[in-house]
């Protein structure tokens, strides 16, 4: 598949890479080398007031376009994942990923309850259930899974938000 989109052949893309596994890391290095929480979420502009809008604009950013590229970005990732499952070289970058989004959800999470906006005692919780909830919805979004996928992010950041807004 890669080597008929470069235009080269098969022979010439294991003259740079020697296994496929390496070229799966690769792919996957080079995909998602942009892909962390403070591209999508702008926390340092963050108010009491724009709160929520933050929180639901962010997750509604990080969801994939219906193009050919998120296509072939899905099969990069489900040929990693399955790497992963084996091998720890594999398995360390994704977890790099979900942390990075679990410590964000966090760290945001922790400036609405500052704000009275969020129950402290829920706070880790619900920045892992965000950081696994947008990364299904990502999945899902790339499978061409027919979801309202606004409704469900913004019905789930809406059930976070518990405190009386004011």
């Amino acid at each position: 598949m890669i080597s008929k989109r470069v235009g080269i052949t098969k022979s010439s893309i294991y003259y740079h890479y020697s296994t496929k596994e390496e070229l799966i890391a690769r792919t996957f290095d080079y995909i998602f080398r942009d892909h962390y929480f403070a591209v999508y979420f702008d926390t340092e502009s963050v108010t009491k007031d724009n709160y929520v809008e933050t929180l639901i604009r962010g997750g509604l950013k990080m969801l994939p376009s219906d193009d050919k590229e998120h296509r072939s970005t899905l099969r990069v990732l489900s040929e990693f994942m399955m790497l992963a499952e084996r091998d720890e070289q594999f398995r360390a970058p994704l977890l790099k990923v979900q942390q990075d989004f679990a410590t964000g959800f966090l760290n945001l999470l922790s400036k609405g309850a500052e704000w009275g906006l969020v129950e402290p005692e829920k706070i880790e919780v619900s920045s892992k259930i965000l950081a696994l909830l947008i990364d299904n919805l990502s999945r899902c979004k790339m499978m061409k899974m027919d979801l309202d996928y606004q409704i469900i992010w913004e019905e789930t950041v809406n059930r976070i938000i518990t405190r009386e807004r004011t």
